[in-house]
C-alpha cells in the first residue's frame, strides 16, 4: 500500500474548543480520507457544526491540530494559528445550513465570485466552469436568476455548485436540508449522494439518519463535545455499543415505539 494509501487526507487531533465557560469540544479526533464520507450526527448543541466549521477555519479552536494530506499541523495552542487558519479554507468549501448566497448577484455571479476573487481564476474560465456545474444539477437555465427567485431546494443546489466551483479537496456539508420543506429535502439529497458516488471526500453533518446510513462510509455520534461513538453505518444504526447511542437513535428511528 503506497503511503498516499495510508496517509489520511485530513487528521484532526484534540480539538477544543469554548465559549465562555462553556466547553462545546473536549478533545475531538477526527480523520478523513480521500473518497470517503464521513457523517457527523448527535443532538443540537454536540459541537457537530463548531467540528465542521474548525476544519474549514471559520472556527479557531482553542487546542488541537489539523493537517491536510500529511502536511504541516496547524497547532491551534501556538501563536500564529488564527493567521494560519486561512490555510485550510484552500483545502476545503463549506455548504451551510442556510445557503448564504449573495441576495443581489445572480446566480452565476454567486458561483463565480470565490474562483475569481479569491483563487484568481480567469473569469470567462470561471463562468464557463459555473455553467458546467449548473447544468450538472440541472440550474443551467437559472444562471442569471436571482436567489429570492428560486425555491429552497433550488439554492441550496446553487450552494453545492458554488462550493464545487472552488474545486476544493474537501467538500463540507452543515446541515444542508434542515431549512427546507420535506417535498424539497430529496434534491438536495439526490445531488450529495451523487458527488459521494463520483468519489468527493465529504464530511456532512445531518440529521438525515437515511443517508448518512446509506451513503457514509464512517458515521460519528457526537454527544456533549465528544465522540461519543464512531463506526462503519451498519455497526452504528444496526447494533450501537453505547447507551447514549442507542437512546438518540430509538428517538429519532421509533419515536412513537
Amino acid at each position: 500500500m503506497s503511503p498516499t494509501e495510508t496517509t489520511p487526507l485530513l487528521s484532526a487531533r484534540g480539538l477544543r474548543k469554548s465559549f465562555g465557560d462553556q466547553e462545546v469540544l473536549k478533545g475531538i479526533d477526527l480523520e478523513v480520507r480521500r473518497g470517503q464520507v464521513v457523517a457527523l450526527i448527535g443532538p443540537s448543541g454536540s459541537g457537530k457544526t463548531t467540528v465542521l466549521r474548525s476544519l474549514n477555519g471559520l472556527e479557531t479552536p482553542d487546542a488541537g491540530t489539523i493537517a491536510f494530506d500529511g502536511g504541516p499541523e496547524v497547532d491551534f495552542a501556538a501563536p500564529r494559528a488564527k493567521a494560519q487558519r486561512f490555510a485550510l479554507r484552500d483545502r476545503s468549501a463549506m455548504v451551510f445550513q442556510h445557503n448564504n448566497l449573495f441576495p443581489h448577484r445572480t446566480v452565476l455571479e454567486n458561483v463565480v465570485e470565490g474562483p475569481t476573487r479569491v483563487q484568481k481564476v480567469p473569469r470567462a474560465e470561471a463562468i464557463a466552469e459555473g455553467e458546467r456545474l449548473l447544468a450538472r444539477v440541472g440550474l443551467e437555465e437559472k444562471r442569471d436568476a436571482y436567489p429570492h427567485e428560486l425555491s429552497g431546494g433550488q439554492q441550496q443546489r446553487v450552494g453545492i455548485v458554488r462550493a464545487l466551483a472552488l474545486r476544493p479537496d474537501l467538500l463540507l456539508f452543515d446541515e444542508p436540508t434542515s431549512a427546507l420543506d420535506p417535498e424539497l429535502v430529496g434534491e438536495v439529497l439526490v445531488v450529495m449522494k451523487e458527488l459521494a458516488d463520483e468519489g468527493w471526500t465529504m464530511v456532512v453533518v445531518t440529521h438525515e439518519l437515511q443517508f448518512a446510513r446509506e451513503v457514509a462510509d464512517e458515521v460519528l455520534f457526537l454527544d456533549g463535545g465528544v465522540v461519543a461513538e464512531r463506526g462503519a453505518p451498519a455497526q452504528i444504526f444496526r447494533d450501537p455499543q453505547g447507551e447514549r447511542t442507542r437512546r438518540f437513535l430509538d428517538r429519532i428511528l421509533r419515536p412513537f415505539d
